[in-house]
């Protein structure tokens, strides 16, 4: 590797900027190309320290969807399992959405989404206290999930992808949905939401 090419390597950033909704952040990451392909960075601690704190990445996962249209989540974890996802897309493109669940927020039951693109090469980060999905808007959507807590089944929780309290606008008509996801009942008035130590 020449002198110059290191140099370039070590100037790849990672850049944050905040969406609607406190505390959930959007990420691309500078792209190094030549005549041989591309060069750049998943995931970085330090460039990422000001949204990790001291949170570390103890799980990976990958999901690939087949079906355009088809739609995973509303999915979120509680208690000690809470967690924060860095979530990028990494073969064609999702709708990804984080759903506002702290009980005591201005955005209570409030959402944001971003396209994720695997030629953008960008991602989103969603903390504690946030249910997330997305919608596969091409063949094959891959993601990439980056957890600061393991999975652990009996603290999954899900919210109803349609829920009329959320109101999510899908882009694309819903073309497949897990059995699971679909038996979620929908939210009442009196859900308070949930407390979250960020």
């Amino acid at each position: 590797m020449t002198p110059k090419l290191l140099v370039l390597i070590l100037q790849i950033m990672i850049k944050l900027s905040p969406t609607k909704i406190k505390d959930v952040w959007l990420g691309d990451s500078d792209l190094l190309s030549d005549e041989r392909g591309e060069f750049y960075r998943v995931f970085c601690e330090d460039l990422l320290e000001k949204v990790l704190g001291k949170r570390r990445i103890k799980q990976i996962n990958s999901s690939k969807t087949n079906d355009p249209g088809a739609v995973r989540g509303l999915h979120y974890q509680t208690g000690t399992s809470a967690e924060m996802k860095i979530i990028r897309c990494i073969r064609g493109q999702a709708f990804d959405v984080a759903v506002d669940l702290r009980g005591s927020s201005k955005t209570f039951l409030k959402y944001t989404s971003v396209n994720l693109c695997a030629k953008k090469k960008n991602f989103i980060v969603i903390p504690e206290g946030f249910a997330h999905g997305f919608q596969a808007l091409t063949v094959s959507c891959e993601l990439l999930y980056l957890h600061t807590e393991s999975y652990e089944p009996k603290n999954e929780q899900s919210i109803h992808f349609n829920d009329p309290m959320i109101g999510i606008n899908w882009p694309l008509e819903i073309t497949n949905v897990s059995e699971k996801d679909k038996s979620i009942k929908y939210l009442t008035k009196g859900f308070k939401g949930y407390k979250y130590e960020m």
